[in-house]
C-alpha cells in the first residue's frame, strides 16, 4: 500500500535530558531444547540433543556472571525451545540460577513457555515452588489434522488436561493459537476460538502462520506441497478473533494479543514500551544502556564460546536517543491503547512531532492513525495495515 513517502527528520531544539538510560526491569532467558523442530519454526532450537543441557547450563551461568551483580526485575520470561521439555532435576538447577541473577519483586510476573505434553501435576508443583506464576502453552490448534500439519505432538484432550492441571496451582494461563494453517477453514478457526474459551484461560495470543525462509514450511511451499490460506480468509480469521474474543470479555490490547482485564502480559508490554530488557541464551536479544546486543543464534556456537570464556554476542549496536524515541513510537503503536506523545517527550526530552510530524499528520489524514489528547493509536483500518503504517515511521 502507498501511504506517505518517508521524509527527512526535522531539526529539533528540545534539549535532550541526561544520557542516563532507564534501568531494565524485565529479563528473558532462552532455552533452546525441544523434542523436534516444527516445520514452521525459525527460532534458535537444538532438537533431539538433550545431552547438551548440562553444557548449556554451564554456559548460561558464565553469561549471567557477566552481569557482575544481580539485577532486580519486575518480569521474567523463560522461553524457547520448550523449557519444560527438560527433566525436573535439570529445572531444579536452572530455575534457582536464573532467579539468583534476576531477583523478581514480590508482585512480579514470572512466565514460562510449555508444551501441553510436558504438563504433569509434579511439574506444576515444581514451577509453583519456584514462584512461576504464569504459564504460556503452545497449543496452536485443537484440530488433529491441523496439529499434524504443524507437526505438533499433542491433541485436544492433551491440551484440556494440561490446562486443568496448571489451573490447579497457577491461575494465569495463556495459550497460543495459529490461524492461516494450510487447509484450515474459517469455521475451523472459529471452532478453535470457541474451544479455547471453554477452558480456564485468561490470555490468548493469535498468530497468523508465516513461512520463514530456511524452514521446512518455506521449502514445502516452494515445491507446491502446501499452500497458504488466501488473504481474504486470513483477514476474516483475524476479524473473527477480535469479535469472538471481545464478546467473551477478552480485551484486545495488542495486535496479536487478548486478555481478560488485568491479565495482559506485563513482560511483552515491557518490550513494546521500549525501556530496556536483559536477555541471555542463544539468539537472545537485549537492550541495555542504549545498546542492542544479540547472541549467536546457534546453540552449539553459544555454548562453545562461553565455555571458552569468550563473549556469546554476535551483534552489538549503540543507538542514539532520537532512534530510541522513534522505535518506542513504532512499537508503542502495537498496543491498541496507543502511545502518549506528551509522556514520550517528557521522558526522553525529544518531541516525536518535531522529528516525525509530517508522516504522523499524513497517517492521521489517511485515517490510519487516530489522536486524542496527544495520544495516538492505530485506527481500525490502520490495525489491518499495521505493518505498512509502522514502516512509514521507521
Amino acid at each position: 500500500m502507498n501511504v506517505v513517502p518517508r521524509s527527512n527528520p526535522r531539526n529539533f531544539s528540545t534539549p535532550i535530558p541526561s544520557s542516563r538510560w532507564p534501568e531494565p526491569r524485565a529479563a528473558y532467558i532462552h532455552v533452546p531444547f525441544c523434542r523436534h523442530r516444527c516445520g514452521y519454526c525459525n527460532f534458535s532450537v537444538l532438537a533431539g540433543h538433550d545431552q547438551r543441557s548440562g553444557d548449556y547450563l554451564r554456559a548460561l551461568q558464565a553469561e549471567l556472571r557477566s552481569l557482575q551483580h544481580p539485577r532486580p526485575i519486575d518480569t521474567l520470561f523463560i522461553g524457547g525451545g520448550t523449557p519444560t521439555h527438560l527433566s525436573h532435576a535439570w529445572l531444579e538447577e536452572f530455575l534457582p540460577l536464573v532467579c539468583e541473577w534476576f531477583p523478581l519483586n514480590p508482585e512480579g510476573e514470572f512466565s514460562i513457555e510449555a508444551n501441553p505434553c510436558d504438563i504433569s501435576s509434579e511439574l506444576v508443583d515444581l514451577l509453583a515452588q519456584h514462584r512461576v506464576n504464569r504459564v504460556s502453552l503452545g497449543v496452536q490448534s485443537f484440530h488433529a489434522a491441523h496439529l499434524q500439519t504443524l507437526e505438533r505432538d499433542h491433541r485436544a484432550a492433551t491440551i484440556e488436561r494440561a490446562v486443568k492441571l496448571v489451573a490447579a496451582k497457577i491461575s494465569n494461563i495463556s495459550i497460543d493459537l495459529i490461524f492461516g494453517i494450510p487447509g484450515q477453514s474459517l469455521e475451523d478457526w472459529v471452532d478453535d476460538l470457541q474451544h479455547a474459551l471453554n477452558l480456564p484461560i485468561v490470555h490468548l495470543s493469535t498468530y497468523g502462520l508465516t513461512f520463514e525462509k530456511g524452514t521446512r514450511f518455506w521449502s514445502r511451499r516452494v515445491h507446491g506441497e502446501i499452500r497458504e490460506v488466501d488473504e481474504e480468509t486470513d483477514l476474516q480469521m483475524y476479524q473473527a478473533a477480535r469479535r469472538i474474543l471481545g464478546d467473551a470479555g477478552f480485551e484486545h490490547y495488542e495486535i496479536s494479543n487478548f486478555a481478560r482485564p488485568s491479565f495482559a502480559c506485563r513482560h511483552n508490554i515491557a518490550y513494546w514500551e521500549g525501556r530496556g530488557w536483559y536477555a541471555a541464551g542463544p539468539g537472545a536479544a537485549r537492550f541495555v544502556d542504549g545498546r542492542r546486543e544479540v547472541n549467536h543464534r546457534s546453540p552449539t556456537t553459544y555454548i562453545a564460546r562461553l565455555l571458552r570464556n569468550e563473549s556469546p554476542t554476535a551483534e552489538s549496536e549503540s543507538i542514539d536517543r532520537p532512534t530510541w524515541v522513534r522505535e518506542r513510537l513504532v512499537f508503542g503503536l502495537r498496543q491498541l491503547a496507543g502511545i502518549s506523545l506528551a509522556d514520550l517527550q517528557a521522558e526522553t526530552g525529544i518531541s516525536p512531532r518535531d522529528l516525525w510530524g509530517e508522516p504522523i499528520d499524513r497517517l492521521l489524514e489517511l485515517g490510519l492513525l487516530e489522536e486524542d489528547d496527544q495520544r495516538i493509536r492505530l485506527s481500525d483500518r490502520g490495525l489491518l495495515l499495521a505493518d505498512s503504517v509502522m514502516r512509514e515511521l521507521l
